[in-house]
């Protein structure tokens, strides 16, 4: 029986010579449900197809049942159309860190989709850790001072100032629109008088039970959210400056006190320590189950070219 810890991607290879998104497609006819394939291995890798870009469409098609647009995201990223997306835009030295997209939110997608359109000129990786794995991994100590849960704050502004704005966040210019999700997910928010948006999450867990196999798993963007595991230098002088309330984003415990900078630096170390890297080649496609298992970016050199989509 394999070990836990030496989990890894599957990766899935053409069969007999079929290749494109012709051959992902025949592979996926012929074999077992892709939804049984993805709870079990919890991320699929298709290496060696060779898919063409503007052939992703199909593939999309039989992968993510229904694509959903990036509804309250919190990072820079282009929309290219069909709800597919570009990767992260930050600078390329920068590592990203671990995270379930959108654990933070009151929704978030079952699926991500990725697809390398340019392979890196060196690194890029997108690193996938298992949540069971990356909370196995963390000191007692931190996973029970987390345990009753965290509270997100996000200050949105209103087209110019610092991070996002709630408009690129919700990708509307409609409050009304924006008012229904926050009532949706049972915010405490309030328009500025600078037409910005500050808002406060509900008390948000920080592990969760997976809805098939059971296993609780590490799921929240905690240090994502706190100035201590920023990765940009001038965004950490900025947290020195402004105060928690005034920044783009910070973050809680549940009980409105601050979490330890230790804390975050370990929850930030240990999730990239445990991580698999997945490294590109132009054409290939990773299918990962959002909840079981966090993802990241490795630093790059050259050009990279990485495209994204989720489902529920």
């Amino acid at each position: 029986m394999t070990d836990p810890k030496d989990w890894k991607p599957l990766e899935l290879r053409p069969e007999d010579g079929r290749t494109g998104a012709e051959g992902v497609c025949e592979l996926l006819a012929g074999s077992e449900d892709f939804g049984d394939l993805l709870a079990r291995e919890k991320a699929v890798v298709f290496r060696d197809f060779e898919v063409a870009e503007q052939d992703i469409e199909s593939v999309m098609d039989l992968l993510l049942p229904n694509r959903l647009e990036y509804l309250h995201g919190t990072s820079p990223r282009t929309k290219l159309g069909g709800n597919l997306y570009t990767s992260t835009e930050y600078p390329q030295h920068m590592t990203i860190a671990m995270h379930n997209e959108l654990s933070y939110s009151h929704r978030w997608p079952e699926r991500l989709f990725f697809y390398c359109a340019t392979t890196p000129g060196s690194g890029g990786a997108t690193p996938v850790v298992d949540g069971a794995l990356w909370l196995a991994s963390l000191d007692e100590e931190v996973r029970d001072a987390f345990a009753a849960g965290i509270r997100y704050t996000q200050n949105l502004h209103d087209g110019f100032g610092l991070g996002r704005s709630w408009r690129q966040t919700f990708e509307t210019d409609d409050r009304e629109t924006v008012e229904s999700f926050l009532t949706a997910g049972e915010f405490d928010w309030a328009w500025n008088p600078d037409g910005g948006l500050r808002m406060t999450s509900p008390i948000r867990p920080a592990t969760v039970r997976h809805p098939v196999s059971g296993a609780e798993v590490w799921f929240n963007q905690a240090d994502h959210f706190h100035p201590a595991a920023l990765g940009d230098e001038t965004a950490r002088e900025l947290a020195q400056i402004l105060p928690p309330e005034e920044l783009p984003q910070s973050v809680t415990f549940a009980d409105g006190s601050p979490i330890p900078d230790a804390y975050v630096l370990h929850i930030h170390d240990r999730g990239l320590e445990t991580a698999v890297d997945v490294d590109w080649r132009r054409g290939d496609l990773m299918v990962v189950d959002n909840v079981a298992v966090g993802h990241g970016r490795r630093p790059f050199a050259g050009d990279r070219r990485v495209l994204v989509a989720m489902s529920d």
